[in-house]
């Protein structure tokens, strides 16, 4: 079956809607897999004008704000990476599992770190809404010096 993608999924049958979503599904994982400072201005791509955005660090609206936020978390890492282990797309949403691998400067003495998490996006003919979950403390505070202990025996004592 041949789609234009280019058409509203709202105009289109919920077939043909599904298959468009998917596409844009692919893309989306394709863009993350290869995303880099160098090329945020692909974001659009995938993102509408009035994306909202949204993890444990921060709440951002509208393309322009998330290239900008995209544009100081790739200043900030030295490397970062996303794999994505499972897709499940359902018509008008999609939710992906994924690794992302990071090294920053002051965390963790420069060595990679590795962060599970989950991203549930609405869609449309764009991605117009993004929500990651993630372990904050695993990403963050573990790798700080002094709070990075308190973090991990904190969480040794909630788990007993």
């Amino acid at each position: 079956m041949t789609v234009n993608v280019d058409v509203v999924p709202s105009q289109l049958s919920a077939d043909d809607a599904v298959c468009v979503e998917h596409a844009l599904v692919e893309r989306f994982v394709s863009l993350y897999q290869r995303l880099n400072k160098d090329n945020l201005h692909l974001l659009s791509e995938i993102y509408s004008e009035d994306i909202e955005f949204s993890d444990p660090l921060h709440q951002v609206s509208g393309l322009s704000a998330l290239t900008q936020y995209f544009a100081a978390m790739y200043h900030n890492v030295a490397s970062i990476k996303f794999d994505i282990h499972q897709v499940i797309h359902a018509q008008g949403a999609a939710t992906l599992q994924w690794t992302m691998t990071f090294t920053h400067g002051k965390l963790n003495g420069g060595q990679p770190i590795s962060l599970e998490g989950v991203s549930m996006l609405a869609l449309k003919d764009k991605v117009y809404r993004h929500q990651d979950f993630f372990d904050l403390g695993s990403m963050l505070y573990e790798h700080i010096p002094l709070i990075g202990s308190l973090v991990k025996r904190i969480k040794a004592r909630a788990s007993q």
